[in-house]
């Protein structure tokens, strides 16, 4: 895998000319080997220069110059995710559109493409501005869009390249006069591609609560000029109290709205066009029942594009999601692996029961659990050894408050790797990540866009 390029130092309005369309994501990728490194970066050594000059010295994460706190990802674990969430795909038959907000990498879109991604996810307008910077082809929007600027941004996207694949949800009659009042004073050329968004039950999050809802915002968009209805979708994880069978009852509401609309011929613009349905679901605690569900999809007047999302797989975690992923309820269908590790140092002593290291919240996950102290390095010699009797207690800005059983062995200089909880915010505290060698060699630094 090539390195990732930096756009936010030149970064212009929302308005900003896209790149050249037909270069490959891996190739735009590619320009970070030239970014200098300094400052802006935490833990990197403070020696290096540029990141390509940087990435081919292989260095070692413990010997070689990087300072703590340093956040590591396994270069062994993420691929082996990337494996098994292209090979779950395929087995079941859908396609992919991970969600890009977890990491915000287009060095990991340029790899989640290259396992059999059909497009990128994204939830806000400034991720797709990221996605279109690197060159994604396909755009999944799980949102309602009806932002002016963002939808006028949009539509000179689709103006200027013919092969790019935008779609976005629709959720009331209000959102689609909205898209339509800013798309007709764009004078878009293209009209926008849109699913109805089923909500997955009263008190949760978007969506139409129930199918006349739905009904009536499809009511909307054929009364447009500027949108074209394609399918419907839906998120799974927000079904109240949820189960497998909460879950799989929703999930046939989704199919039967789509079996529904076809009938009506709602989707009739979209395959005279050439288009798929798409019928879309899938977070990272219920693709399981996800795949059950669309296994079941009958057949429709045009083919259907059964888009699974999920995101947190790429780096999985420790705590969260180990819990929930769905591999636990299917194991012969393989096993997630955790990616992340963070490093801190011990940089006190204060009692024989507690210790405090240098990493808090500015970068460490803490919104769902604490970190998980699972090896420690000594500072004297650089063995490791498990974790035995350390604990985390709490988090402070920048220290980790630790506790320590009775005859621990832990001394100021030692380093502690704690497992975490949630990609989503474990990602995004930093802006550089070494991918790391089960040996501890650094093989290649991970760019985000937060």
């Amino acid at each position: 895998m090539r390195n990732g390029c930096c756009i936010c130092c030149n970064d212009t309005s929302i308005e900003e000319a896209p790149l050249a369309a037909d270069r490959p994501v891996a190739e735009r990728a590619a320009g970070l080997a030239d970014e200098l490194v300094d400052h802006r970066f935490k833990a990197l050594p403070p020696d290096a220069e540029g990141l390509g000059a940087l990435a081919a010295e292989r260095r070692n994460l413990f010997t070689d110059g990087f300072t703590t706190p340093v956040l590591a990802l396994s270069a062994e674990s993420v691929e082996h995710n990337l494996a098994l969430l292209e090979t779950y795909a395929e087995r079941h038959g859908l396609a992919f559109a991970p969600h890009g907000k977890t990491s915000m990498s287009p060095q990991l879109f340029a790899r989640q493409l290259a396992h059999g991604a059909w497009g990128i996810t994204a939830a806000v307008p400034h991720q797709a501005r990221v996605y279109r910077a690197y060159g994604i082809r396909r755009i999944f929007l799980a949102n309602e869009l009806v932002d002016a600027v963002a939808l006028r941004w949009l539509a000179g996207e689709l103006d200027r390249d013919p092969d790019f694949r935008f779609v976005c949800y629709v959720d009331s009659v209000r959102g689609v006069e909205l898209m339509d009042e800013a798309l007709r004073a764009a004078d878009a050329s293209r009209p926008v591609d849109v699913v109805v968004e089923l909500g997955a039950g009263e008190g949760a999050r978007t969506g139409a609560r129930t199918e006349a809802d739905c009904a009536a915002v499809a009511d909307a968009v054929a009364a447009t000029g500027t949108l074209r209805l394609v399918g419907v979708a839906g998120y799974e994880g927000e079904v109240p109290e949820a189960s497998g069978e909460r879950v799989r009852e929703w999930l046939r509401r989704l199919v039967a709205l789509a079996v529904g609309f076809d009938r009506a011929g709602r989707f009739d613009a979209a395959v005279a066009a050439g288009e798929e349905i798409v019928i879309s679901a899938g977070g990272s605690a219920w693709f399981d029942a996800v795949a059950d569900v669309f296994a079941d999809v009958p057949d429709l007047s045009g083919a259907v594009l059964k888009l699974l999302r999920s995101g947190a797989y790429v780096s999985h975690d420790d705590v969260h999601y180990r819990h929930l992923t769905p591999f636990n309820r299917v194991p012969e269908e393989g096993a997630l692996q955790p990616a992340f590790r963070l490093w801190a140092q011990v940089v006190s002593r204060p009692s024989p029961e507690q210790a405090f290291l240098n990493a808090g919240k500015r970068d460490a996950a803490y919104d769902l659990d604490l970190p998980q102290a699972q090896v420690v390095r000594s500072g004297r010699d650089g063995t490791v050894r498990p974790a035995t009797g350390v604990t985390v207690s709490g988090l402070s800005d920048q220290h980790t408050w630790v506790r320590t059983e009775p005859g621990t062995e832990l001394e100021v200089g030692d380093w502690v790797g704690m497992g975490l909880s949630h990609p989503c915010t474990s990602f995004d505290k930093w802006q550089l990540i070494p991918l790391v060698a089960a040996d501890g060699t650094v093989t290649d630094y991970i760019r985000t866009f937060f």
